[in-house]
């Protein structure tokens, strides 16, 4: 049992897993019950698999790269919009809604995720249709 209260973790150099939508992933650090934060990479010219997530509420941070994202709302409010990526950016993805991204620069896109509560694990991700034909080889 670990009994220290604080985590340390740097960016790890390889990819933990391929995420259901087809971006590499980096795990990060979590608290219990939470959150979680993940580093998220999405190489040129990739175009993820449209997914919605039942469970869980994403915040994103773009950190590199460009790209576009593309959101719908699927319950209440009928809101879609394709926005465009780039460092300094913050967005969220509430629970339920339908998302996309793709990778439109020369350099890979990378954000850090932020999970609430923490990833449960792949069969959160549901796939379904986006805007764009994904490239990534991943379904949930």
């Amino acid at each position: 049992m670990n009994t220290h209260p604080f985590r340390t973790v740097h960016l790890p150099k390889n990819p933990s897993y391929e995420a259901p939508d087809g971006s590499n992933v980096r795990v990060l650090c979590q608290l219990e019950g939470s959150g979680s934060m993940t580093h998220f990479e999405l190489l040129p010219g990739h175009t993820s698999t449209a997914v919605t997530h039942e469970n869980v509420d994403k915040m994103w941070y773009i950190l590199s790269g460009h790209g576009q994202m593309w959101r719908r709302a699927a319950k209440g409010l009928v809101v879609e919009e394709v926005t465009p990526l780039e460092p300094k950016v913050s967005l969220t993805i509430p629970k339920g809604t339908h998302f996309q991204f793709r990778c439109t620069g020369k350099d890979p896109l990378e954000a850090v995720g932020v999970t609430i509560p923490p990833w449960p694990g792949a069969k959160e991700a549901i796939v379904v249709e986006g805007i764009w034909q994904p490239t990534t080889t991943k379904s949930a």
